[in-house]
């Protein structure tokens, strides 16, 4: 039998300051309740906030991605901007989309299921009047995307989805892939309406006309990652990511092919000279045969050499290292 949590002289304590009015057992129950959490079993809190956290900081990376690829598709400015997370039920997200809507269904592979990219309408026809050459101009009033506009935005959606594995990569390699686009939220149904998803919105301008993006993330598809959903984890994996990029990138730029020229010197002549130069001609130059010469890597002066030859062939020795910015 348990020890109880309460020795005889405390409940004796107790019951005498409720017999003479210092206590209350209305007033501690009252308390009691203030302390209490409503749960909802119908829709358990499988996100928290921590995931969402993790999630936000996962497609702000995206969202800098985005406003760095798409100026050079719509030839315009393009700012994005991640402003909500939540977790929700699928029946909400989908009873709020209006028609058309323009939904990106995508493959999360090798994730099971889809997850939903749902673009503003007023966004898409924006988007589609900068890459057929307007101003970016949206329509007064919503309409159907016709088949052409359709595919106009399915290149730029895949573009979109392209970019969602150099984020992920942190805490899952992910191959996505666009499978479909729906107008009809209907058709969109990639999982039961009871299921608990998280929402993230993005704000998308592109030039004067703003829009939202909202990805839509089924806990069914993040379920076998959902311990790596942490912040903790993300920044630990996002430090490693980093020093092997740093080594990646030292082992490419050292097998980088960079030009190296060497002035030998300058002359003018005139353009009828220049015209009737033959093989022998002499072109006398403003340096002398003892002279420092200018060695030039990329565009920028770097090097003092003097003229020489090395195994039969023409060289210069470096005598000096010019240090500019």
């Amino acid at each position: 039998m348990a020890e109880p949590i309460l020795s005889q002289e405390e409940i004796d304590k107790i019951f005498a300051a409720m017999n003479s009015g210092e206590y209350d057992a209305q007033d501690y129950q009252e308390t009691a309740q203030k302390g209490a959490t409503l749960y909802n079993f119908a829709r358990p809190a499988k996100f928290s906030k921590d995931h969402l956290r993790t999630l936000v900081n996962i497609f702000e990376h995206y969202g800098r991605l985005l406003s760095t690829n798409f100026p050079g598709m719509l030839r315009t400015t393009v700012q994005v901007e991640v402003i909500n997370s939540e977790a929700i039920i699928y029946s909400e997200f989908s009873n709020a989309l209006l028609n058309p809507a323009l939904l990106g269904i995508v493959n999360f592979s090798p994730l099971k299921g889809n997850i939903v990219m749902e673009l503003a309408s007023n966004l898409g026809f924006a988007i589609i009047d900068r890459m057929l050459g307007g101003r970016g101009e949206t329509l007064d009033k919503v309409r159907e995307f016709s088949e052409i506009e359709l595919s106009l935005l399915e290149r730029l959606l895949m573009n979109c989805v392209s970019l969602l594995r150099e984020p992920w990569k942190n805490v899952v390699k992910i191959e996505p892939r666009l499978e479909q686009i729906e107008t009809n939220s209907q058709f969109a149904q990639i999982i039961a309406p009871n299921e608990t998803i998280a929402i993230i919105t993005i704000k998308i301008t592109v030039g004067k006309i703003e829009g939202l993006m909202n990805i839509c993330l089924p806990y069914i598809t993040l379920e076998p990652i959902m311990d790596k959903l942490n912040t903790k984890y993300w920044f630990a994996s996002m430090s490693e990511h980093d020093e092997m990029y740093e080594q990646a990138m030292e082992i490419m730029i050292e097998k980088t092919d960079i030009p190296v020229v060497v002035e030998l010197g300058r002359s003018a002549i005139a353009v009828n000279d220049f015209v009737n130069l033959q093989k022998g001609d002499i072109i006398k130059l403003d340096t002398k045969i003892d002279e420092e010469m200018d060695v030039f890597v990329g565009s920028i002066r770097k090097f003092k050499a003097l003229p020489g030859s090395a195994s039969d062939k023409y060289a210069v020795r470096v005598t000096s290292i010019i240090r500019e910015e």
